[in-house]
């Protein structure tokens, strides 16, 4: 992966070898290219994961939707405070513990939801037409596979 800065060559010795260090320089094309896509509709990477398991999903809590996409769960009273301002969410009390809150689609989000599903796949598009279909569905295995493992964190 011999990068051209100004005019020097650089030499990313280990880090070319390296699995995480390629997972995160592909994170960082795909995400700023789907911001690029999606900057007309104000969502990040982060908001469309929300949106699409409250989508999905009607009626789970904040809590249940921030284990289910591995976020901190203080960081969603956030998310939900952006996307209803932006009129896509609403919160309602759930019917299952009445000290959390639900979110839905408003009519007005699941519309925009829509909208903002044509752009995704179309920027999603952009990056498998690299890859034809084996190699799509081999990659998502081997991230699921990265995604699921937990590997020792002790040190020797």
């Amino acid at each position: 992966m011999a990068n051209q800065s100004s005019a020097e060559e650089i030499d990313y010795g280990i880090l070319d070898t390296l699995v995480g260090y390629k997972l995160r320089r592909a994170q960082v094309t795909v995400f700023n290219h789907f911001t690029d896509r999606c900057l007309k509709f104000g969502i990040t990477p982060g908001l469309f994961g929300v949106l699409s398991i409250v989508e999905r999903n009607p009626g789970l809590t904040q809590t249940a939707i921030a284990n289910a996409l591995g976020n901190d769960r203080s960081a969603m009273v956030s998310v939900v405070d952006r996307l209803e301002a932006m009129n896509v969410v609403e919160r309602k009390p759930s019917v299952k513990d009445r000290r959390s809150h639900a979110l839905f689609l408003t009519p007005h989000g699941e519309t925009f939801y829509k909208e903002l599903v044509a752009q995704v796949l179309a920027h999603e598009k952009d990056f498998t037409d690299t890859l034809n279909e084996s190699e799509k569905v081999l990659l998502l295995d081997i991230l699921d596979r990265f995604a699921k493992h937990s590997p020792s964190t002790k040190v020797e």
